[in-house]
């Protein structure tokens, strides 16, 4: 696969714009192994594989399992999630399908779990990875060539 166009070169202004949000982020309120799972998540759904690269490395750079990652995808059967990652779990999968709109039942779940500052900061993540997805994907990204920062 060959890339479309180098977006960050042609539009700068926008790409140091999504990179201001990332900093952000890297200041998040939510742990960061969990910024990843939800990344991750987000990806899978989107079908971005240069996404799913980057974050199930930075995940793992992290110390997550191979097995909870493999699993991620069926995290609602596989029984090695917290009620905290499963809420940002179902959080992450409601605003990226927005299929339903957010059911409340679906807030109250992460409510109980994040509080205010960490469910905006999550938001944001999820807001974040779903655009990343759509720029990635349009203009064809190339996977596998990303490398996690070292720690």
């Amino acid at each position: 696969m060959k890339p479309r166009i180098e977006y960050y070169k042609v539009a700068p202004t926008g790409y140091r714009g999504m990179m201001a949000l990332e900093k952000s982020l890297e200041e998040s309120s939510v742990e960061e192994k969990l910024l990843h799972m939800v990344r991750l998540r987000a990806s899978q759904m989107n079908g971005c594989a240069y996404c799913i690269d980057m974050h199930w490395k930075d995940a793992r750079a992290l110390g997550e399992t191979e097995l909870r990652l493999y699993a991620l995808d069926a995290w609602r059967e596989y029984p090695d999630y917290t009620d905290r990652e499963r809420a940002a779990l179902e959080w992450t999968e409601a605003l990226t399908t927005l299929e339903h709109r957010v059911p409340d039942s679906v807030y109250e779940r992460v409510r109980a779990q994040f509080s205010e500052v960490e469910l905006a900061d999550l938001s944001y993540a999820i807001a974040a990875i779903n655009a990343w997805n759509r720029i990635s994907i349009s203009m064809r990204s190339v996977p596998g060539l990303y490398k996690p920062k070292a720690r």
